[in-house]
């Protein structure tokens, strides 16, 4: 059974820093396309970063986070992290992680559907 568990969630200033975590079990995270997204109240789901398998390891960031977002992996604890830097509110949003095994590229990653999502880690950008 493939489970993805987001944390790392919370209340920051603007110009703050979080670290969202994508932990996952049942599936070997460095083996495809890592995806996450972001939903905030009212808009439709946005791909936000994606990498690829360890094949290619190639990170795809969305206009809007450029420069300020960093994906990374942790094969040994087979978790995904989101480093966010320079935090603005319009970053507010639900963050989900997923991944599917018919995808080891990011190629696209923001427009086609996943098999395997978390529940989600809440993230407020706000003074």
């Amino acid at each position: 059974q493939v489970q993805l568990v987001e944390s790392g969630g919370g209340l920051v200033q603007p110009g703050g820093s979080l670290r969202l975590s994508c932990a996952a079990s049942g599936i070997t995270l460095d083996h495809y396309a890592i995806g996450w997204f972001r939903q905030a109240p009212g808009k439709e789901r946005e791909g936000v970063s994606c990498i690829s398998s360890i094949s290619d390891s190639t990170t795809y960031y969305a206009d809007s986070v450029k420069g300020r977002f960093t994906i990374s992996k942790d094969r040994a604890k087979n978790t995904v992290y989101l480093q966010m830097n320079s935090l603005k509110p319009e970053d507010t949003a639900v963050y989900y992680c997923a991944t599917d095994p018919r995808y080891y590229f990011c190629s696209g990653y923001a427009f086609r559907g996943y098999d395997y999502w978390g529940q989600g880690t809440q993230v407020t950008v706000s003074s």
